[in-house]
């Protein structure tokens, strides 16, 4: 997507998602089969979680070095997460060529806000297991000298070029201060007058959506795991946060001088695409897990979970109706996206997951200098 610009006051949308709203209705599926295929998907999910539940380890447990109940490694880090993370990538880069109506570039975005949220959480649990704690000073740092530098040497660059004239957009001061300081998605929103920053930076409104929950979430974790929460108690405060989430968007969606805009590029109303993947981390980890020694899409239980996540993702797809989009869409996707992402690690030897640990899936997106910005 392209980078946000202000919105509050240019145009009302409340007759399109009053239109929007009616476009249900004339649908005309029957309460009854909605409200069948909702439960029959939640049962499903259910039966996902609880299986995969059983098969995470707590918490507190000592993480066992090369045990054979965990799924495989390769040079230490997650399988399929290399070829997960080229997926997003792709999916973007088409988009923004031009495709975008065909290929949903914000299905990418979703995709890696999910990889964050469950990278950064399975590496927190584990360092916590290691050391007996999480060193949120340490874990800042690294942050700090992995993103700032390239972040700097990207925008020095695309200023110079700007003001050489090779460039579209424009410079200043509080534009480049807001894309440095990790503002730039609420800036664009709200401040941005237009022309103030340079063309291609607006993709750095999802990086401001990682930092922010990167300012919060590793303290808030440490501070449940120190006073005593089980990794039960912290799932279901997750939870809630991704119905609060979802409640803030339905309720944005009704004010009348709001666009689409600000439910896609603020951290407040995205957020939860993050949190969804830490729910994984800590409900059902398929790193702890014993590897599939089967085909998944060979077992029936499975393969209906992974048909049902793939059928929801592509109502989320094509479903193009406002206010669908701009509340439960997130969210769907969110809980779609877990079991894809569990079956795709701890199944990464069969296929079509092998695909996603093929050696031309890292050399192509040079895996080594992706995995070390985006690891935490």
């Amino acid at each position: 997507m392209d980078a946000p610009r202000r919105i509050l006051g240019r145009r009302s949308q409340y007759d399109d998602r009053v239109a929007s709203l009616s476009l249900l209705a004339m649908l005309r599926l029957p309460t009854a089969t909605i409200g069948s295929l909702v439960r029959r998907f939640l049962a499903l999910w259910r039966t996902f979680f609880s299986n995969a539940w059983s098969a995470s380890r707590p918490l507190s447990s000592p993480a066992t070095a090369g045990s054979s109940q965990s799924a495989p490694f390769r040079n230490g880090t997650i399988p399929s997460l290399d070829g997960l993370r080229a997926i997003s990538i792709s999916i973007v880069l088409v988009s923004h060529a031009g495709y975008g109506n065909v290929v949903p570039g914000g299905l990418g975005v979703t995709i890696f806000f999910f990889l964050s949220g469950y990278l950064i959480t399975t590496l927190l649990t584990d360092e916590r297991e290691r050391s007996g704690r999480i060193h949120i000073g340490k874990f800042y740092l690294r942050r700090v000298f992995r993103l700032f530098p390239p972040l700097l040497v990207t925008l020095v660059i695309a200023d110079s070029l700007v003001l050489l004239g090779l460039l579209g957009g424009g410079v200043s001061w509080t534009g480049v201060l807001a894309q440095l300081f990790y503002f730039a998605n609420y800036y664009g929103l709200f401040f941005d007058p237009g022309n103030t920053t340079a063309a291609g930076t607006g993709i750095l409104w999802s990086l401001a959506v990682e930092e922010h929950f990167y300012m919060v979430y590793p303290a808030v974790l440490a501070g449940l795991l120190a006073v005593g929460f089980s990794r039960q108690r912290i799932v279901v405060v997750l939870a809630v946060v991704c119905l609060t989430v979802l409640a803030w968007r339905m309720y944005l969606v009704t004010l009348p001088n709001v666009a689409t805009e600000r439910t896609y590029y603020s951290s407040d109303t995205r957020v939860d695409s993050i949190v969804f993947g830490c729910l994984l981390a800590l409900a059902a980890n398929p790193r702890f897990a014993k590897a599939g020694t089967s085909n998944p899409f060979f077992e029936l239980t499975p393969a209906i979970i992974l048909a049902a996540a793939a059928i929801v993702l592509l109502i989320t797809i094509v479903w193009r109706e406002t206010y669908f989009r701009e509340t439960f869409r997130y969210s769907l996707q969110g809980l779609a996206l877990m079991p894809i992402f569990y079956f795709a690690i701890r199944y990464a030897v069969h296929f079509p997951f092998t695909a996603l640990n093929h050696p031309w899936v890292v050399s192509l997106f040079l895996r080594d200098v992706l995995y070390s910005l985006h690891r935490h």
